[in-house]
């Protein structure tokens, strides 16, 4: 076993009952794994949307606290798109003023957020007496189902970009900034929302949009997870993110290879269909703790 991610709750105390209780989780952690490889296999492939399944995997697969997952997802998915963007950059799919223009606004949204606004955020949010409570946990769940929504929508129904309208490095910067606020909230990198970006704002066409959001979302990650180290109250399990880590990285070597035979525009609808299924069912899982 790699994590304990649930304990027996059944009540069946029988060894028929545990056997089957050790099978479930087993299972339930080779579906975690599997899950990581699909995780670098979407970076690879698009450029985004990865991170928008590594907190609900290590959330309600692997049984990590949502808090604690989005610090995980941060480094996961960071080390992950630096292993793409690197592989990009050597081919010459990475604009580095892009990065620059993008990146240094969002690095310093991100940092500041992860360090100083995440932490701020009351256990209890929002109490009605007999009815509910809002942690932060459920809190920040409900909040990235509300992401995986949008990223879904622009995948299934958003129109591909067909040019730059006009290079602007003011939008480029406010953009940027605001992808930081999400990435250091939620943990997501926002590849859906960079790619477009670097398209309509900077000019870039597709590949070299795709490298440079690998780039970006390297850095966004890293510099959150590095506000994470600094917080002495999250307890890191490096056993366990090594593996995934390796994982996802695998999965971004095959979502490369990938990329050359599948065009990833053609996946995009797919993948956004199934982020709709999966945020679905957390706000349903969510809606049904809070008020049971």
């Amino acid at each position: 076993m790699v994590v304990n991610v649930r304990k027996n709750t059944t009540g069946l105390k029988s060894p028929r009952a545990e056997v089957l209780w050790f099978i479930f989780v087993v299972n339930m952690e080779y579906l975690g794994f599997f899950g990581a490889v699909l995780i670098g296999i979407s970076l690879g492939l698009i450029g985004g949307g990865g991170s928008i399944l590594t907190v609900p995997l290590l959330t309600y697969v692997f049984g990590i606290d949502p808090f604690l997952a989005t610090g995980y997802s941060l480094i996961i998915v960071g080390i992950a798109a630096a292993v793409g963007g690197f592989g990009s950059l050597r081919v010459g799919n990475v604009d580095l003023s892009a990065v620059l223009g993008f990146g240094i606004p969002s690095t310093i949204s991100v940092f500041l957020t992860r360090k100083f606004l995440v932490p701020k955020i009351p256990d209890t949010l929002w109490v009605i007496e007999g009815v509910f409570t809002l942690e932060k946990g459920p809190f920040l769940l409900l909040l990235f189902a509300l992401l995986m929504a949008i990223a879904s929508y622009k995948m299934i129904w958003g129109r591909p970009p067909k040019g730059a309208v006009k290079s602007s490095p003011v939008l480029l910067a406010i953009q940027g900034f605001a992808v930081g606020l999400i990435t250091g909230v939620v943990g997501a990198g926002g590849g859906f929302i960079i790619v477009p970006a670097l398209v309509v704002l900077s000019g870039l066409e597709m590949k070299k949009a795709v490298g440079s959001s690998l780039m970006i979302i390297a850095i966004n990650s890293s510099i959150g997870a590095l506000g994470d180290l600094t917080n002495e109250d999250l307890q890191l399990d490096g056993t366990f993110l090594l593996i995934i880590v390796a994982l996802a990285v695998l999965g971004m070597g095959i979502g490369k290879q990938l990329s050359q035979r599948i065009s990833g525009a053609k996946l995009k609808p797919i993948f956004g269909y199934f982020i709709i299924v999966a945020s679905f069912g957390i706000v349903t899982a969510e809606i049904i703790k809070l008020t049971s």
